[in-house]
């Protein structure tokens, strides 16, 4: 699973430095720069709740490689569309919304396979283990290579991105399969309002998954136009763009590699505020960045700070869940929490054309500030709760 993560991560930072790239030769609209982002992330509003109902219903590594295929096709569209040219907008919107439909089924799916090949007291240190993986190649080695490769030919990096897929899912065949076993066949409705309803009756998670939404929303606003903005803005070149999101890559890839232990000597809830407070300030501050070297070092901050915010999210679902109903739950999680990410990407775009390109990181910031200092108080009732478990 690490490994195949990391090829198919490589892969997607690829695939995350050039779509932008390719966006901006159709079009220099904010607007519809936002749109691509925003497509990316419908379907977890849309498809989230029915892709629980399949991880808990079928073996959920079966359900990762076969995606994965159908992604390498995806890409391998697109790589033939720029290199004859005829790449436009409603193309790559609906290549991202394709795409990322397949990524809602490959996430959940993952992190609720995970489980069980590790051991309770390891979930920690092995989530951190996939964001290390996960930040080395879509944040450290991806971007400057896509970046790289678009400079010699815009049709180089998506063909890379559908190689890798094939790789990883060729990886995960080798996983050792998981028999579910089911004593009555119920509704797809019936399955996924089970999920609704154990989450909504669990006052933390619940919690988190309004943290999620609000900083995922406020992701979404700030970075939906991040390369107009280091372009134009900043003046940042293609090549330096890719550069630039180093910054991410290697923020996390550190973050990865100590978070857990960040975790272990705060607590998990006393490292999740500390984590949150600290982007909200991150936010601001990139939002009246000088330079590109200056917005590179504050997304390596951002990225360090996020690290610690996935694997504490995530490692606290996979140990207070039920096994049988994870997948479900975590679809839930993600709508909730990744469901307000298209609107964020559009109102990014207006925010920007309408007020200028550093106003959606600043707005962003505050409306993390706000949502933080409201938290608050309930994130420390349950940091009390989870010292009472046994």
């Amino acid at each position: 699973m690490w490994w195949a993560n990391g090829i198919n991560s490589v892969g997607d930072g690829v695939f995350v430095a050039a779509l932008p790239l390719l966006a901006v030769t159709v079009t220099q609209d904010p607007r519809q720069i936002s749109l691509i982002a925003a497509m990316t992330y419908l379907p977890w509003l849309l498809l989230s709740l029915p892709t629980g109902v399949l991880v808990d219903r079928h073996d959920r590594v079966t359900l990762m490689w076969i995606c994965q295929l159908i992604q390498a096709v995806l890409v391998a569209g697109v790589a033939g569309a720029a290199a004859v040219g005829m790449v436009n907008i409603p193309l790559l919107a609906t290549a991202a919304f394709l795409l990322g439909s397949a990524e809602v089924l490959i996430t959940n799916a993952a992190q609720s396979a995970l489980p069980r090949f590790v051991a309770p007291d390891l979930l920690q240190k092995a989530n951190s283990n996939q964001q290390v993986a996960q930040y080395l190649g879509a944040n450290t080695l991806g971007p400057p290579l896509g970046s790289f490769l678009f400079a010699l030919m815009p049709a180089l990096p998506f063909g890379l991105d559908g190689v890798s897929f094939v790789a990883s899912a060729t990886l995960l065949t080798r996983l050792p399969r998981h028999h579910v076993e089911r004593t009555e066949r119920r509704s797809a409705g019936h399955e996924m309002i089970e999920g609704l309803r154990w989450l909504a009756k669990h006052k933390l998670l619940r919690l988190l998954a309004f943290m999620l939404a609000v900083n995922t929303f406020c992701n979404q606003v700030g970075f939906a136009t991040l390369v107009l903005y280091a372009t134009k803005t900043l003046h940042v070149s293609p090549d330096e763009y890719g550069l630039m999101l180093l910054g991410v890559g290697v923020g996390g890839t550190i973050g990865g590699l100590v978070n857990a232990r960040i975790a272990h000597s705060l607590g998990a809830i006393p490292a999740l505020i500390m984590a949150y407070a600290a982007n909200s300030m991150i936010y601001l501050a990139m939002g009246l960045a000088p330079s590109g070297t200056v917005l590179a070092i504050l997304l390596g901050a951002c990225g360090f700070a996020v690290t610690i915010t996935n694997v504490v999210t995530v490692s606290l679902r996979q140990q207070i869940v039920p096994e049988s109903l994870l997948g479900r739950v975590n679809s839930v999680y993600r709508m909730l929490g990744w469901g307000l990410m298209p609107l964020g990407s559009a109102v990014g775009g207006f925010v920007a054309a309408r007020y200028g390109l550093r106003a959606p990181l600043l707005g962003a910031g505050g409306i993390r500030t706000i949502a933080l200092i409201l938290a608050f108080p309930a994130l420390l009732a349950g940091a009390r709760r989870l010292q009472r478990r046994p």
